[in-house]
């Protein structure tokens, strides 16, 4: 009996550490994650939710790359971010004609150097006429309000004035040589850039070119006309200041001529010539001087000779025009431009013109003196008498 029940203890015991052994393998009932699950180990089931792309090998995922078709793109469009970026120097092409625009681009550069000198040079001369003109006119101030208030004849301070403001003058004289220097260096310039944009637009027509190089083109002949058009404006500025500075220069030596005999008279001319004639005579003049014809056998008041240059007739003509005022305060003039009648065809008309022209001038300082233009009549003879130019002045 002992015997069977020892050994029935065994056997029990023995099941009993056998069912132990056996619960590391049921599954858990708890909710908690299973060890086999969590370890590193183990093949990761969730790889096949990110699949490598066709024919890579190993290694993560990239896109195409486009970069090649973009920048193909750029040098074609106009305004595209490559050319926009684009300097105007460029790239480089190694072409030919690549070599031939950084060539014209060189000469595009020297031509605006050549520009920037020429504008420049016109900006200084234009600097010292306004210098030389304020300071001119200033002269001419003093010395017509020394001469209005009355001075000594030949006042030495008034023809030390005198000659300063002829000095401005030859000034202004000097500066439109200078600028007709200005205005060949200029057409020169304009020339040089006519040729590079006949090049520019030539070079289009060139083969082995690539797309840069027809942008680089467009480029350079937009600089180039830009350029072509400032110098057609400095060359037209130029032409301006040369017209307006020579009319200003002749008038201003006119009047430095009158300025000169007032200052040896140490006055000016006097009264206007006007004052002395009635205002109620002025109607009945006018009408005389349309009409009427002056008498061939009428002696002329003034016989002024133009036998040389700059010749002083001012004074004289204003002492008998204001005596023959005095005298007939409704009087009227006949100004006649007599030229030589000897000589060749061709010298007679000159004769004519250059006579012309004097008695123009001779109308001019009567009206200056205060003469009214209606009361002068202007015409033009031949002499077989006159050795040389000259104006009669005849009253009526």
């Amino acid at each position: 009996m002992t015997f069977w029940r020892k050994l029935l203890v065994l056997f029990l015991g023995g099941s009993l550490l056998a069912g132990c052994e056996s619960n590391s393998m049921w599954p858990s009932l708890s909710g908690e994650a299973p060890r086999a699950v969590s370890n590193p180990t183990k093949i990761n089931i969730a790889a096949p939710s990110a699949p490598a792309p066709v024919g890579s090998v190993g290694g993560s995922y990239q896109p195409p790359q486009l970069s090649a078709p973009s920048k193909k793109s750029g040098q074609t469009v106009v305004g595209s971010a490559t050319e926009t970026q684009m300097s105007l120097g460029g790239k480089k092409t190694g072409t030919f004609v690549g070599k031939k625009i950084f060539s014209m681009r060189g000469d595009l550069s020297k031509l605006k150097g050549a520009i920037n000198r020429l504008n420049s040079r016109m900006s200084k001369l234009r600097v010292e006429n306004e210098t030389a003109t304020q300071r001119y006119h200033g002269i001419v101030a003093a010395m017509s309000a020394k001469l209005q208030a009355g001075t000594t004849p030949g006042n030495p301070v008034l023809v030390k004035q005198w000659n300063e403001a002829q000095q401005q003058l030859e000034k202004i004289e000097g500066n439109i040589s200078k600028m007709n220097g200005l205005s060949n260096d200029s057409g020169s310039e304009a020339t040089v850039a006519g040729y590079l944009l006949d090049s520019v637009r030539a070079t289009y027509t060139l083969s082995g070119a690539v797309d840069e190089d027809h942008v680089q083109l467009r480029r350079l002949e937009d600089e180039v006309n830009r350029t072509v058009v400032f110098i057609d404006r400095l060359l037209n500025e130029l032409s301006n200041d040369i017209n307006r500075q020579t009319g200003y220069l002749g008038n201003e030596r006119r009047n430095l001529t009158t300025m000169s005999i007032a200052i040896k008279n140490g006055e000016r001319y006097g009264a206007s010539l006007v004052n002395r004639a009635f205002a109620q005579t002025e109607i009945k003049t006018r009408a005389a001087v349309r009409s009427g014809k002056r008498r061939a056998s009428s002696r002329p008041l003034v016989v002024i000779r133009f036998d040389r240059p700059n010749v002083a007739y001012q004074q004289a003509l204003y002492n008998a025009v204001s005596r023959a005022v005095e005298r007939k305060p409704e009087a009227a003039f006949d100004l006649v431009a007599v030229s030589p009648k000897a000589g060749t065809p061709s010298a007679r008309i000159l004769n004519t013109t250059a006579a012309k022209r004097n008695a123009e001038g001779v109308l001019r300082t009567l009206t200056d003196m205060g003469l009214p233009a209606s009361r002068v009549n202007l015409t033009a003879t031949n002499s077989t008498t006159a050795r040389s130019n000259e104006v009669r002045v005849y009253v009526r």
